[in-house]
């Protein structure tokens, strides 16, 4: 399959403008998505293409995005709905978790809700603690809502363009760290990542680095570190917080026996505990040595810039990590 190298934001706008072509019920709305052209840039030349109809540029109210999106998603269209950032959707939250992800069961089925919320995710940049939030964990808590976190631009296409074919509503996150990286993007329109599928980033037998998103990269980096050492890493990413590919995190494990679950998000309550605690119940008689993880402190992200680094994980905390159980 012929592919280009470009960035992530590049490879949703492709993947947005591929699906608007396709069918004409796909829309895009949010803040600045139109004429300012995307605060991200991932809508840029999207109003001059496509129109007013098809671009909306809404009012400063996540609360409304969120609603309006639902409503149209009901009535038989396939929104797209952009939150600038993560934090604001937490003003949506109503919108998203009582109704996107309830509707179809409490309706008994009569009615879908086929839209994706899209999120710039991810802390740094001094963007203070109000700004600086990776809280997908906390979203995929709730049943009937699916939630994707792409970590190259390969998945991002291929993982938004699923997201926005499928019945079901999905929060779909996109790391502000990640948008410029470069990578690999098959150039073909009919691309998909299946929703609930994982992939092994990298091979290995020592110990399995469970990640996403950000995560896949500061693993990767470690890996490499580790293997001058003579440690051989397989990192998985999960792509997706829910539905979670357990089965290919287990079978990682069985082969490795050790694990380290690396994480942007905070550590309370965490896609980390989870994890911990899947490989804990099932898969215990191959447990060589405890769990360990790797996230951000827990703490308000703070605004200097050298005690921010210090709160924020990196690829020599997951070298750390793993040194301590091999």
């Amino acid at each position: 399959m012929a592919s280009k190298n470009l960035p992530m934001r590049e490879a949703l706008r492709q993947a947005l403008r591929e699906e608007m072509l396709r069918d004409e019920r796909v829309f895009v709305m949010g803040e600045e998505v139109g004429a300012w052209q995307g605060t991200h840039r991932v809508t840029a030349g999207f109003l001059d293409e496509f129109g007013k109809k098809r671009v909306k540029d809404t009012p400063i109210s996540e609360m409304a995005i969120g609603g309006v999106a639902v409503g149209a998603a009901m009535a038989g269209l396939r929104p797209v709905a952009e939150f600038m950032t993560i934090n604001f959707a937490f003003l949506a939250l109503d919108a998203i978790v009582n109704h996107a992800a309830k509707i179809h069961y409490m309706f008994d089925g009569m009615f879908k809700v086929p839209l994706v919320f899209r999120a710039a995710s991810g802390w740094g940049n001094q963007a203070t603690a109000t700004h600086s939030h990776t809280p997908e964990p906390i979203f995929a808590h709730f049943p009937g809502l699916y939630v994707g976190c792409p970590a190259t631009p390969a998945d991002a296409k291929g993982m938004l363009k699923a997201s926005i074919r499928d019945e079901n509503p999905v929060l779909f996150t996109e790391s502000i760290a990640l948008y410029p990286k470069p990578g690999p993007v098959p150039d073909d329109d009919e691309y998909l990542v299946p929703i609930g599928k994982g992939d092994i980033k990298r091979e290995g037998t020592d110990v399995t680095l469970i990640t996403y998103a950000r995560g896949v990269e500061w693993c990767l980096q470690a890996a490499k570190e580790l293997e001058k050492d003579g440690v051989s890493c397989e990192v998985v990413d999960v792509r997706w917080l829910r539905p979670l590919d357990t089965e290919l995190i287990y079978e990682s494990f069985r082969k490795t026996n050790r694990a380290v679950v690396v994480e942007e998000s905070l550590p309370m309550y965490s896609f980390g505990s989870e994890i911990a605690a899947l490989i804990q119940d099932n898969m215990f008689d191959y447990m060589d040595a405890p769990v360990k993880r790797v996230s951000a402190m827990d703490v308000p992200l703070p605004y200097a810039r050298e005690i921010e680094l210090m709160a924020l994980p990196n690829a020599q905390k997951v070298v750390d990590a793993v040194k301590e159980i091999i």
